[in-house]
């Protein structure tokens, strides 16, 4: 069977976002497919034991087991073991979830929602599609729907009621505007504010960290055939291949290249030097403590702040993500009002 029971939206359920005691305290975020199929190791463990209870209605422990390895795919490399510190957010996440979905499912059936049949078909042909065989296919219908066609086409029903309920409560209301993300942007400038930096290449010298003082001085010797080989050097490319020769600091695996640098990360000595550099220059020896260093500067970077037309598409996915968030956990709460829930 293919990796994923999943095509291209047509078996995926909405997004569901839900509150659950996660190490970062973040939002959980996954989109369940109609079915995930769980691993052979993990169906022998799993059972239809009920774990909660949502207005009658019973969810068992296969199903949340299907709703953990949504959470942490990985877990499906590892005969369906979840890391023992993990276990219990991703597993109080999963339930939350698989209560949500349920709510939600029941919340379509009292509007009396309906899924065209034409849809449905297409559904149930993306699904099979999804299996290399007919054996594959018809191995899982008779392990999980006990051969059961209706029973398959029940599941994926479900699913799809679920995705037309959240897409009318939840995605169609979640739009956000190029005004309101410009709004965001006017009012939360700081957070769009970036350092003074500096972009640049090093060869060091470094000798260790007590030294004697004839180790010193071949230190001090070292930097400066280091540094009459630099000066050699016409490119970036050039520097960088002298680093991975010769220099004594991390960077040499990189070309010496260091990321852009604020200007408050960097030694006095350094930040002298660099402000007296164009992109290009090869510094002369620079002594910070013991150790020696040489620095090519490729870029150099005056603090700003960027322009909306860069961030707009980040703050429009962020404020689309923050007002799903919203709606997602109103929803949840309007449910569970007059639901009666029990975990078993």
């Amino acid at each position: 069977m293919k990796a994923k029971l999943q095509t291209g939206g047509i078996l995926l359920l909405a997004s569901v976002l839900l509150n659950f005691p996660a190490a970062s305290a973040q939002v959980a975020s996954h989109a369940p497919t109609v079915f995930n199929s769980v691993s052979t190791t993990a169906s022998a463990v799993a059972s239809n034991r009920p774990v909660a209870r949502v207005n009658g209605t019973v969810l068992t422990e296969t199903d949340l087991l299907r709703e953990e390895y949504a959470i942490f795919p990985y877990a499906r490399q590892h005969n369906g073991a979840i890391p023992p510190p993990m276990e219990p957010q991703i597993r109080s996440g999963a339930m939350k979830m698989i209560i949500f979905e349920e709510l939600v499912y029941q919340e379509a059936q009292r509007r009396k929602m309906v899924i065209p049949a034409v849809k449905l078909q297409r559904a149930e042909a993306a699904f099979r599609q999804q299996f290399d065989t007919p054996q594959e296919y018809n191995a899982l219908l008779q392990s999980e729907f006990h051969g059961s066609q209706k029973m398959l086409r029940s599941k994926i029903e479900r699913s799809l009621l679920i995705e037309a309920l959240l897409k009318s409560e939840i995605d169609g209301k979640s739009t956000v505007s190029l005004a309101e993300a410009r709004a965001y942007y006017l009012k939360n400038s700081t957070q769009f504010q970036y350092p003074e930096s500096f972009t640049f290449q090093t060869i060091s010298v470094i000798p260790p960290g007590k030294a004697s003082p004839q180790q010193l001085k071949e230190a001090a010797k070292r930097a400066q055939d280091a540094l009459k080989q630099a000066q050699a050097t016409k490119t970036d490319e050039e520097f960088g291949l002298l680093a991975e020769k010769i220099s004594e600091d991390d960077y040499r695996v990189m070309m010496g290249e260091h990321k852009p640098i604020p200007r408050d990360q960097l030694a006095p000595e350094v930040v002298k030097a660099l402000l007296a550099m164009k992109p290009g220059d090869i510094s002369n020896l620079i002594q910070v403590g013991q150790f020696y260093t040489i620095i090519r500067l490729k870029e150099h970077t005056p603090a700003g702040k960027m322009k909306f037309e860069t961030v707009k598409i980040q703050v429009l996915k962020q404020l689309q993500q923050n007002k799903t968030n919203q709606l997602r956990s109103a929803l949840d709460k309007k449910l569970k009002q007059n639901a009666k829930i029990e975990e078993l």
